[in-house]
């Protein structure tokens, strides 16, 4: 092994994803005064594991997200992703949130191939490629049950549909890593199960990195290897909990004792967090 190789071993190990004692706070005064918005983070995530954070509003999970996309540098300690430490926006990352975002004068089709338009290696190809990548998109939107409406604007398009076709944005360009920031919240739960099977769908196909950020405990735990439960800020994770059911997980185990004893346990450990936040001094 090179000189070069051992130390990218040494800073990722075997894991897609290490945080390592990361903290961060959001400008220097903060960090002076001792205000951090994450503190302490420690974190190993596998090949293809699919991980979900959960935890009380304004506990620090959106701010994770922005150091595991490195949106943010971390304060102190290290980010390491696929290898590499994180010290800048990544490319081999996709995102989603809970607003699919997307923009109202062009067709699905179009809106997927957004992210080909402006990510290298895609972007110096995309015009002579362009047939390719339409017929890559239409075979997505396919997958998630967009058939027909690829050539919609998203005002023609229901809310659940406009999230399918923002899921298949954020994974156009294979993505290692697909970061999940409350994409299913503002959905009717009928939507919110159909599209939690499309999701497990498209990760099993292809089984990239997924961080879920998530309030629905039902959701994590569906979805989930490995559920964290964050404290409130400066948050922290406090619980670590694997989901052991088998896969493929189908929408009937949610209402079986095992499941609904993990959404419970889950469920209380974030109450004891609220619990010990309002006697806190």
């Amino acid at each position: 092994m090179t000189g070069q190789a051992q130390d990218v071993a040494a800073a990722g190990g075997d894991f897609f994803i290490r945080f390592s004692d990361v903290w961060l706070a959001y400008n220097e005064e903060l960090e002076q005064a001792g205000h951090f918005a994450v503190e302490a983070i420690d974190l190993k995530v596998r090949q293809g594991e699919f991980i979900a954070i959960v935890g009380p509003s304004g506990c620090g999970k959106s701010t994770f997200m922005k150091l595991a996309t490195g949106l943010r540098p971390p304060s102190r300690g290290r980010v390491v992703i696929d290898g590499q430490p994180v010290t800048g926006p990544l490319k081999i990352s996709g995102m989603a949130f809970q607003a699919p975002s997307l923009l109202p004068w062009r067709t699905t089709v179009d809106n997927v191939l957004l992210p080909l338009e402006i990510v290298e290696p895609y972007r110096s190809q995309f015009k002579r490629k362009r047939p390719e990548y339409v017929e890559r998109a239409r075979a997505l939107l396919r997958k998630v049950g967009l058939a027909g409406y690829e050539d919609k604007f998203p005002w023609q398009l229901s809310g659940g549909m406009q999230q399918r076709a923002s899921i298949c944005r954020a994974l156009i360009h294979e993505p290692k890593m697909l970061l999940l920031d409350e994409p299913f919240g503002a959905l009717d739960a009928f939507t919110r199960e159909e599209l939690w099977c499309i999701l497990r769908d498209l990760w099993t196909e292809q089984r990239f990195n997924v961080v879920l950020v998530t309030h629905d405990l039902r959701e994590s735990v569906f979805l989930a290897d490995t559920v964290y439960v964050m404290s409130r800020s400066p948050g922290r994770f406090v619980v670590q909990r694997q989901i052991e059911l088998p896969r493929p997980r189908d929408l009937e185990i949610t209402y079986t004792r095992e499941f609904t004893d993990i959404v419970h346990e889950l469920r209380g450990h974030i109450g004891a967090i609220r619990k010990t936040t309002e006697v806190a001094p």
